[in-house]
C-alpha cells in the first residue's frame, strides 16, 4: 500500500519560511518524479513543483519561482518543499502526489496524472 504523509505547515507570517516534507512508503518512485500541490478555499486544486527522482530536474510554477525549492533524500524516499519570502496568497492546503506511471515533461504540471496523494498540511500565512 502506497502511502504519502505531509508534514511541515504551520501558521507564519508575509516573508517568513516554511519547510514542507512529504515521505513515501509502499513503493519507490525513482523512475517518475514527486510533486507539490496546492488548494486554497474556493479554487482549483494548483501545480506548485515537480522534481524527477532521477537526474533531479525541478520545475515550478511561475507564482513560486525563486522563493519555492523542491528537493529530494533518495535514501529517506522524502521529498521537501522549502518555501521561503511567503506571501498571503500561498495559504492553502498543501499536497504532495506520485504518479503510478512516469510522466511526459509536458504534463508534469497536471494533477490528473499523478495516482497517489497525501492527506495534505495546511499552511497558513498571515500579512
Amino acid at each position: 500500500q502506497v502511502q504519502l504523509v505531509e508534514s511541515g505547515g504551520g501558521l507564519v507570517q508575509a516573508g517568513g519560511s516554511l519547510r514542507l516534507s512529504c515521505a513515501a512508503s509502499g513503493r519507490t518512485f525513482s523512475s517518475t518524479a514527486m510533486g507539490w500541490f496546492r488548494q486554497a478555499p474556493g479554487k482549483e486544486r494548483e501545480f506548485v513543483a515537480t522534481i524527477m527522482w532521477s537526474g533531479g530536474a525541478t520545475y515550478y510554477a511561475d507564482s513560486v519561482k525563486g522563493r519555492f525549492t523542491i528537493s529530494r533524500d533518495n535514501a529517506k524516499n522524502t521529498v521537501y518543499l522549502q518555501m521561503n519570502s511567503l506571501k498571503p496568497e500561498d495559504t492553502a492546503v498543501y499536497y504532495c502526489a506520485g504518479p503510478q506511471d512516469p510522466i511526459p515533461l509536458f504534463l508534469l504540471t497536471s494533477a490528473r496524472r499523478y495516482t497517489y496523494w497525501g492527506q495534505g498540511t495546511q499552511v497558513t500565512v498571515s500579512s
